[in-house]
């Protein structure tokens, strides 16, 4: 994209970002009023409209009338609230774990086709610090990962088990039958591992948190090193996850049933 146009996409950006702050603080408004507010050609200001009407984060208020906000912004906040109680509620319960297991715990949230890190507590035999919250991490190669793509449903798993899966480590798992015979696994087990398939030398167990309405939109991880957290120890701190990840999906509102 040459300077020109990126910089004509910045100020379009700018601009459709300022008519949902209008109509956030106004209640609804006309093309007219938005072009004067805007200081734009109504053209422009049509444009921009007829852009967020498309994804539905405005709505025509009966035939040419005024524009208002759209349930898609109704979307975007539920999706936001949703990671910020996660992470607001996950942090205690890392905390606990992360003192109890001594390992790194970890809360993550499903992202399109990443999984991104919203609660993190190091434990005490953690040699070093890596702050993971905020960072954007595979799916296929994570123990949260895996989680967040076996509880998936399927019209969302689906395209994002055609892609190319990227090798980290030679224990990266690649192919696509390997990986649905994993999510298989983590199914039927309740919880997934990830030894050495993201990082050489990195061990991680992921059990599911469930939402409130019975769905698994996150996962409470620990991670350590392989010499740390080998396989059977792995396994056997599966137990004290899912009493957090339990504790969490309540906060959250799940009940089972």
């Amino acid at each position: 994209m040459s300077p020109t146009r990126e910089g004509s996409a910045v100020q379009s950006v700018d601009r459709a970002v300022s008519i949902l702050e209008m109509l956030a603080a106004r209640g609804d408004l006309g093309i007219t009023e938005i072009a004067e507010e805007l200081e734009v050609h109504k053209s422009t200001a049509s444009r921009l409209v007829a852009a967020l009407q498309s994804r539905h984060l405005l709505e025509q208020q009966g035939e040419r009338g005024k524009y208002a906000l759209s349930y898609g912004i109704v979307r975007l906040a539920a999706a936001t609230t949703a990671r910020l109680d996660v992470a607001r509620l996950g942090q205690p319960i890392c905390g606990r774990l992360a003192e109890s297991l001594g390992e790194t715990v970890n809360v993550a949230v499903s992202d399109g086709e990443v999984a991104i890190t919203v609660a993190q507590e190091d434990g005490a035999a953690a040699i070093t610090s890596q702050n993971w919250v905020g960072r954007r991490t595979p799916l296929h190669a994570t123990s949260a990962g895996k989680v967040l793509l076996a509880w998936m449903d399927e019209d969302s798993r689906r395209p994002l088990l055609r892609r190319a899966l990227h090798r980290y480590t030679d224990d990266t798992i690649v192919e696509h039958a390997a990986l649905r015979a994993e999510l298989a696994r983590v199914l039927d087990e309740g919880h997934a591992r990830s030894f050495e398939e993201l990082e050489v030398g990195m061990h991680a167990v992921a059990v599911p948190v469930f939402s409130g309405d019975g769905t698994v939109g996150s996962a409470l991880s620990a991670t350590g090193p392989s010499y740390r957290l080998p396989r059977r120890r792995a396994r056997a701190i599966v137990a004290d996850l899912r009493e957090g990840a339990a504790e969490l999906s309540v906060e959250l509102g799940y009940r089972a049933g």
